[in-house]
């Protein structure tokens, strides 16, 4: 099954950069990555009928502790994201997804999975928090065992 992962973030504004970081890493490891960065519009103009897409991304959430990790499947990522937890981003990428998806009628067949990262700091810089940084190699583990 083709995978591609999208790596989500704006890589000045701290712990939001965490998506960005870890889809170079997988990059590097071979993974067929795009960076999106806060585009996720981008998908439109790349996605070449993947089945399985892996979206990579800072979270905001009052739910779980800064550098904690969600895995959102399916359904899941479009409900649960929506009501309980919010994008880093001033326009979500969940509802840019959806957008996609009306307009590209393969993305709705693909399987989407969503991993967050809980962000403790989304501010002006370029430094990713201990808390978060501490996440990515169990980020890239859970990633990579998706992706098989």
């Amino acid at each position: 099954m083709r995978t591609l992962i999208l790596a989500l973030g704006n890589e000045l504004m701290k712990d939001d950069g965490v998506g960005l970081k870890v889809g170079r890493i997988l990059a590097k490891k071979g993974y067929n990555v795009l960076e999106v960065g806060t585009d996720i519009f981008k998908l439109h103009r790349y996605y070449n009928g993947e089945e399985k897409i892996i979206l990579i991304d800072a979270i905001l959430t009052d739910k779980y502790k800064p550098g904690e990790i969600i895995h959102l499947k399916g359904d899941e990522v479009f409900e649960k994201l929506k009501a309980e937890i919010r994008s880093a981003h001033f326009m979500g990428a969940i509802d840019g997804l959806k957008l996609l998806m009306a307009i590209d009628k393969r993305l709705p067949e693909a399987e989407i999975h969503f991993i967050g990262v809980v962000a403790k700091d989304i501010d002006l810089g370029t430094e990713i928090s201990d808390d978060v940084n501490h996440s990515i190699p169990n980020i890239i583990n859970m990633v990579e065992s998706i992706a098989k």
